[in-house]
């Protein structure tokens, strides 16, 4: 499916109406870092979609209004999201012609944390995305499901790159991939559930809040920096690579080297920051301690607790749920909760 089949080129009668959504966030286990021109991803990324961290969001659209928008974040209106929102309704224009013929009020509401190290511009714009195509259907008239999913993957993409993935459940992929049929630049693709052994089907994802504050460097001049960093390419052809053993894990159920994976990739994500010019790093002492503790612990127990780290300095813990999840939540517990801001941990799984 190219750009030009999101296009939008039905009759509609628009009127006022209210539609309601809500998206997951999702985590990246092959890590995007750098884009080029329309959200487009350096290198394809594959992530596992949250269960209950989201985003909640309400829109009202008032017919024959003058464009505008107005956002409430938890119930307190929010300017500047409401600017960045408009910016992005005039570009998606294209896609949506009826977009600017009205007013719009949103309000919305997110089930875990602000600064948590939940990407809450996933699960945002992925639920505004699913907001607009329910109107566009409200509006044009039927679509199938798979291209409004498709449509609104598209959509997000534009708003949030890693929004995309946050439509589907499971394991999703977004960015061209020989490894995966169907996948896009454009848009995310699900994962084929029958590639995947059940053991990756439900796994626990605590997140240690090791700093809850403002990040230093936002993602987007983060992503930036990769213009100008010597390693960026070996970079992108490092994550293409990558989804070569990690096809063949996902299907065998290869535990130990899902865990050896993912952990490099991590790592390799805050490398690049490291490497970049100027370098910044978002890892705080906190967050090394939990990461030692962690090797420590699964050299001595055997117990698959391992890591990933998104663009900040928070801990994402994960453990498969079976008969290990009970000695590795008592240690969680017990030696890592005391390197968080106030004991904080979000607890998610991804099950499917």
């Amino acid at each position: 499916m190219t750009t030009q089949e999101f296009l939008g080129k039905k009759e509609f009668t628009i009127h006022t109406q209210t539609v309601s959504e809500s998206c997951p966030s999702n985590i990246a286990l092959i890590k995007y870092w750098g884009k080029y021109e329309n959200q487009i991803p350096a290198n394809p990324s594959i992530s596992y979609t949250l269960n209950h961290c989201k985003t909640n969001t309400s829109m009202e659209f008032i017919a024959d209004e003058t464009f505008s928008v107005q956002t409430f974040l938890s119930g307190n209106e929010e300017v500047k999201f409401a600017e960045k929102i408009e910016k992005y309704f005039k570009n998606i224009e294209p896609y949506l012609p009826w977009i600017l013929k009205g007013k719009y009020i949103i309000r919305t509401e997110n089930t875990f944390p602000h600064s948590s190290g939940i990407a809450s511009s996933a699960s945002g714009f992925g639920a505004i995305a699913k907001c607009l195509m329910k109107l566009d259907e409200i509006f044009t008239g039927e679509i199938t499901e798979e291209h409004s999913l498709k449509k609104a993957s598209f959509l997000a993409r534009l708003g949030s790159g890693s929004a995309c993935r946050s439509l589907y459940n499971g394991l999703v992929v977004w960015g061209t991939s020989d490894e995966v049929a169907g996948s896009s630049d454009l848009y995310a693709v699900k994962y084929p559930d029958s590639e995947i052994h059940e053991i990756f089907r439900d796994f626990n994802d605590w997140v240690l809040l090791i700093h809850e504050g403002q990040k230093s460097v936002s993602s987007t001049v983060g992503h930036g920096l990769m213009k100008t960093n010597p390693y960026a390419e070996r970079r992108f052809q490092e994550a293409r690579e990558n989804f070569v053993p990690m096809k063949e894990i996902l299907k065998s159920g290869d535990l130990h080297q899902f865990i050896k994976l993912v952990e490099h990739e991590a790592l390799t994500l805050h490398a690049m920051m490291m490497m970049s010019d100027p370098a910044f790093i978002l890892m705080k002492t906190g967050t090394l301690e939990v990461i030692n503790k962690i090797w420590d612990f699964r050299k001595e127990t055997g117990l698959p607790l391992f890591f990933t780290l998104d663009a900040g300095a928070n801990v994402h813990l994960l453990f498969p749920s079976d008969n290990s999840k009970e000695k590795i939540t008592t240690f969680i517990e017990r030696e890592l909760l005391l390197h968080t801001q106030k004991n904080g941990v979000v607890k998610d799984i991804m099950k499917f």
